[in-house]
């Protein structure tokens, strides 16, 4: 496996705990532990690809500071994309 293969894992994984440490920390906004992994990973993903084009993360490579890097960047945008599905969720329910 490639190192930008493994980036992208290490990324969806951090946004996957991201999503569900924002889900523990916020139980009234918890999307439960599925929605919570879900709307991590997408938020790792797109965390990642964002630092990516923007030239703060690198593509590649396994050293200390790229893996860390990814990490953050995956566990950041896993807990944003989930509260903002939470308080999209919440708000389209408070309609109903």
């Amino acid at each position: 496996m490639n190192a930008a293969v493994i980036g992208w894992i290490i990324k969806l994984i951090s946004g996957a705990v991201g999503g569900n440490l924002a889900g523990a920390a916020m139980q009234d906004k918890s999307l439960g532990t599925v929605g919570n992994t879900i709307a991590g990973l997408v938020g790792g993903g797109i965390g990642g690809a964002i630092l990516q084009v923007f030239g703060f993360a690198q593509a590649g490579g396994l050293d200390l500071g790229t893996v860390l890097t990814q990490i953050a960047s995956g566990g950041v945008g896993g807990a944003i994309v989930m509260v903002i599905v939470a308080v999209f969720k919440g708000a389209t329910a408070t309609r109903a």
